[in-house]
């Protein structure tokens, strides 16, 4: 599967939660924008602590959600390398094996742009 597929089946996965835990899903989209927005570090930074933490723990849906929204951020191929770089130093072996993934995801969906 691309990670085209993955991403345009994750976001689908993610309307059809919106339809039946409409409440859930509203609160849990309030929390992701106030986080976000507010604090002291920038929306890039934390997208890629977002992106380390989707590697660490190995959710391939969260690594397709969160390179695609850093691409649209402007991050560079050399600055999700540094992110994978600490969470590979972080994570050990499958931190490594999910950096790969993650990686092999930035080039194909920045490829689309």
């Amino acid at each position: 599967m691309s990670w085209s597929d993955t991403l345009n089946g994750t976001r689908g996965r993610l309307r059809g939660l919106g339809k039946t835990i409409p409440d859930t899903t509203r609160a849990f989209g309030g929390l992701s924008k106030a986080v976000k927005e507010g604090g002291v570090l920038d929306f890039k930074t934390k997208e890629f602590v977002a992106l380390g933490i989707a590697v660490a723990t190995r959710c391939d849906a969260c690594i397709a959600l969160h390179v695609d929204t850093l691409i649209k951020a402007g991050a560079s191929r050399e600055e999700v390398g540094d992110v994978l770089a600490m969470t590979i130093q972080m994570g050990g072996g499958p931190a490594m094996m999910y950096a790969g993934k993650a990686l092999e995801c930035f080039d194909e969906l920045s490829a689309q742009g």
